[in-house]
C-alpha cells in the first residue's frame, strides 16, 4: 500500500537560506508548502464556513484526535464515512495525536508506558489514549496525515524529564508505526528533547531510522522564549531529511512563521488566526491593529489597503470595530476570514520567492513589519512607573520624549541614547561610519577568507551595537559571500542587557538567540551562518583585554566619564592602541570632547570627525597609523591645523587624571602629531610619562 502514500518534491530551496518549497500530494489534494494548516480542533474551523477556508486557500486543515474521540466518537466517523465528508470538505486533513492533550491537562490524566489515562470531560468516563487507541482512532477519522503519539513536557523541563518523554515518544513512535498496518494514511513522528540539542539530535537519529512519511519539531510553543525556540528550530531542522516534510507544531504569529521557513520547515499550524479574531486582532501590512481601540470608530478605510479578501472589500475599519466592541459572532467570523487570507497569502508570496530564489529580499521587507503593532495609529507609550520591574541592579527603563525606549543609569541620569532610538544610533555610528558591510564582503580572495574580522564592543550595554552589526553580517551573508566575523564585548555589569531583555518588547531587537546566549553563558555562535561569533569578556577592562584577539573594528561605547572615568584617560588608550599592535584598526565613538580627541592623539591614534547623531553636531573616529597609511589619511576628515588652535585656547585641552607636570610634555606631543606634519615621526609617548 505504501504507493498510495506520501508522495513529496522539492521544488525549489532558496540559496541564501534553509527556506524550501515543496509538493506532496495525500488521499484527497496536492498540497505546495511552505503550508500553514487552520486548526479545526473538533471538526470545524471556529466561526469559519469550509468554502470560506477555500476561498481564502486552505490546502489542509488540522483536526484533534483526543477531542474527536471523545465527540462525536469514533462511531460516527465509522458510519458516515470519515471526516471529509462529515465536515463537507475535500482537502487534505491532518489529525494531531493527543499528544498535546497529555502535556496540557497534568492533573487529568496519568502516564504509564502504556499511555495516558483521561476522565471525559463530557461523561466522566475513563479514556486510556495509547499509541494503538490513537492511530485507530485516526483510521476511523480518515484524515491524510496522522501524527504518531508523543509524550510533550515544557521545553523548559529538566535533563531526565526531557530525555524520558524522548525516549517514551520513540517507543510510541515504534507502536503508532505497527498500529498503522496496510493503512493509505500517511504518518510523521513527532521529534522531542525540550530545549538540549543532545537530546533534539538523539530523536531524530531515532526516528528518521524509521519509514515514517514525515517529521514534526515538538515539544515548542510551550514555555521557551521566541530566541530558545528559533534556536532549537535552527539547529533541528536540517538534520531532518531534505526529502520529506518538516513541520513545527503549533507555531505561530506570521513573523514566527516567516523565521521557521528561513530554518527550513515546511508546515505549521496555529489557532492564533482565530482565536486573535475572537479578541479583536488583526495581522495586516499595515501591522498588528487591535479592533477593540476606540481610534477606529470613526474609520471609513478598509481593514487592510493591500488585502484582497472579502472583509477587506466590503467592510470598513468602523463597522469592524462596531461589531468586535458589540461582541458580535459576525466580527469574530470577518476578522477570521481575514487573519486566515494573510496567513495564507504570505505563505504564497513566501513560496513565490524561494522559486524565484529572491526569498532573502522578502524576508528582510515582512521581518521589518510583522512584529509591529498599527504603523498608522501608534499606541502612545506611556512611562512606566518606578517599580521593581522597570530596574535593575544601577540601571531603569526610560521612555523618551519621541517613545522609543532606552536604558538609564540611576545615579548619574545618563541615559543611552537620549535623543536617537538604540539601533538607529548604532546603525548610522557605528555600522555604516565603519563600512562594516563593505569589510564582511568577500571579493574572491580566500586568504581574506580565512582571516576573521574582529570587532571589539567597549561598552556592551543593552547590546544595541552588537545586535546591528549581527544585523549587518546576516543580511550580507544572505546576499554574498562574507568572511568570518568575531564580536568580542567588553562589560563589567550585565544589568543593563538584563533587564532591557526582560523587557524585550520595548526593545525588539534583542529577540534574537544571541542575547540571551550571551548572558547566560558569555558566547554564542550563529548556527545559521557558521561564521559569525559572539564573545563576552566580563569584567575590569584592563585586565580582560589581553585575553582578546587584536581589533580591526573598535565601537567604544562605555557611559561618559561621570561613570566611567577610567576608560577615558590617556592610560586607558595606550593600552588600546597597544592592543591594536599592526592591525589597521578603526575606533568610533559617540563622543566629540576635545580632551578625549587629544588623549587619543597623544596614545598614537589618528584622529577625525565621526558623523553627527542626535543633538551632537560631531563623533569622533581614531585611526592606528596602519589604517591612516592604508588609505593615505583619505577616507575620513582628519582633525587639521584649525583644530590645534582651537585646542590651544580649550580650557578642557588635558584629560583625566594628567598631572600639572605633565602638560608641558604633552602639548608638544600633540602638537609634533604626524598627523599635523607633512612628515615626521610621532614622539613615543614614554615622553610625557617623564
Amino acid at each position: 500500500m505504501s504507493a498510495s502514500r506520501l508522495q513529496f518534491e522539492l521544488d525549489a530551496q532558496a540559496s541564501d537560506s534553509h527556506a524550501r518549497a515543496t509538493t506532496f500530494r495525500t488521499l484527497h489534494s496536492e498540497v505546495q508548502t511552505p503550508v500553514f494548516m487552520p486548526v479545526g480542533t473538533k471538526a470545524t474551523v471556529k466561526a469559519q464556513l469550509t468554502r470560506t477556508l477555500e476561498k481564502a486557500g486552505s490546502q489542509i486543515l488540522l483536526a484533534n484526535t483526543y477531542h474527536l474521540l471523545l465527540r462525536p466518537g469514533a462511531e460516527v466517523f465509522r458510519r458516515l464515512g470519515g471526516i471529509h465528508k462529515f465536515m463537507s470538505w475535500d482537502r487534505s486533513v491532518l489529525t494531531d495525536s493527543g499528544g498535546y492533550q497529555i502535556f496540557s491537562l497534568p492533573h487529568a490524566r496519568s502516564m504509564s508506558e502504556a499511555g495516558a489515562v483521561f476522565q471525559s470531560y463530557l461523561d466522566g468516563k475513563t479514556i486510556l489514549l495509547s499509541p494503538e487507541t490513537s492511530i485507530e482512532t485516526q483510521k476511523t477519522i480518515g484524515s491524510d496525515i496522522m501524527m504518531a503519539l508523543d509524550h510533550c513536557v515544557a521545553s523548559t523541563a529538566d535533563g531526565p524529564t526531557a530525555r524520558a518523554a524522548m525516549e517514551i515518544t520513540q517507543r510510541w513512535a515504534e507502536r503508532s508505526l505497527a498500529a498503522r498496518g496496510d493503512s493509505p494514511q500517511s504518518m510523521f513522528a513527532i521529534v522531542q528533547g525540550a530545549l538540549s540539542s543532545t537530546l533534539r539530535q538523539e530523536s531524530v537519529a531515532r526516528l528518521t531510522a524509521l519509514p515514517f512519511e514525515g517529521y514534526a519539531v515538538g515539544g515548542l510553543a510551550v514555555g521557551e522564549s521566541k530566541a530558545e525556540r528559533e534556536d532549537v528550530c535552527e539547529f533541528t531542522a536540517p538534520l531532518l531529511p531534505d526529502e520529506k516534510p518538516r513541520y513545527l507544531m503549533g507555531v505561530g504569529t506570521p513573523l514566527d512563521i516567516l523565521e521557521a521557513v528561513h530554518r527550513g520547515i515546511d508546515m505549521f499550524d496555529c489557532i492564533m488566526p482565530t482565536q486573535l479574531a475572537q479578541r479583536g486582532g488583526v495581522f495586516t501590512s499595515r501591522g498588528f491593529l487591535q479592533m477593540r481601540r476606540g481610534v477606529y470608530k470613526f474609520a471609513e478605510e478598509k481593514l487592510d489597503p493591500e488585502c484582497g479578501c472579502p472583509t477587506c472589500a466590503r467592510y470598513s475599519r468602523a463597522y469592524l470595530h462596531h461589531l468586535t466592541k458589540s461582541s458580535e459572532t459576525l466580527g469574530w467570523q470577518l476578522l477570521g476570514a481575514h487573519n486566515l487570507y494573510f496567513y495564507h497569502q504570505l505563505m504564497r508570496e513566501i513560496r513565490a520567492s524561494i522559486l524565484a530564489n529572491a526569498f532573502a529580499e522578502l524576508y528582510r521587507s515582512r521581518r521589518a513589519f510583522l512584529d509591529e503593532p498599527d504603523l498608522d495609529n501608534p499606541i502612545r507609550m506611556q512611562k512606566p512607573k518606578r517599580t521593581r520591574l522597570t530596574t535593575q541592579g544601577h540601571y531603569a527603563v526610560h521612555i523618551a520624549r519621541e517613545g522609543f525606549a532606552s536604558i538609564r543609569h540611576v545615579a548619574s541620569g545618563e541615559i543611552m541614547h537620549m535623543r536617537t532610538p538604540p539601533m538607529e544610533e548604532a546603525q548610522q555610528l557605528y555600522v555604516e561610519q565603519s563600512r562594516l558591510a563593505e569589510r564582511l564582503t568577500l571579493d574572491g580572495n580566500d586568504a581574506e577568507a580565512a582571516k576573521p574580522l574582529v570587532v571589539w564592543d567597549v561598552g556592551l550595554g543593552a547590546a544595541a551595537n552588537v545586535m546591528a552589526a549581527i544585523r549587518c553580517y546576516e543580511e550580507q551573508a544572505a546576499l554574498a559571500r562574507v568572511r568570518r566575523m568575531s564580536i568580542i564585548s567588553f562589560e563589567n555589569d550585565l544589568d543593563s542587557l538584563r533587564l532591557a531583555w526582560l523587557h524585550n518588547r520595548l526593545f525588539p531587537y534583542l529577540r534574537h538567540p544571541g542575547p540571551p546566549a550571551i548572558a547566560e553563558c558569555g558566547e554564542w555562535r550563529s548556527k545559521q551562518f557558521t561564521g559569525l561569533s559572539w564573545q563576552l569578556l566580563q569584567g575590569d577592562f584592563f585586565e580582560r583585554i589581553s585575553d582578546a584577539e587584536p581589533p580591526d573594528v573598535i565601537f567604544y561605547d562605555m557611559f561618559s566619564s561621570k561613570v566611567s572615568a577610567d576608560l577615558w584617560t590617556l592610560e586607558a588608550f595606550d593600552k588600546l592602541f597597544a592592543s591594536c599592535g599592526d592591525n589597521a584598526t578603526e575606533l568610533f565613538t559617540y563622543t566629540c570632547s576635545t580632551s578625549v580627541r587629544a588623549a587619543l592623539l597623544a596614545a598614537g591614534f589618528h584622529v577625525a570627525q565621526g558623523r553627527s547623531i542626535g543633538a551632537k553636531e560631531e563623533t569622533t573616529i581614531a585611526v592606528t597609523p596602519a589604517a591612516f597609511q592604508a588609505t593615505e589619511g583619505a577616507r575620513h576628515k582628519y582633525l587639521s591645523l584649525d583644530w590645534i588652535s582651537r585646542w590651544t585656547r580649550s580650557h578642557a585641552k588635558f584629560p583625566a587624571g594628567l598631572l600639572p607636570g605633565q602638560h608641558a610634555a604633552f602639548e608638544r606631543v600633540i602638537r609634533e602629531h604626524e598627523q599635523f606634519q607633512s612628515a615626521s615621526t610621532p614622539p613615543h609617548i614614554d615622553v610625557i610619562r617623564r
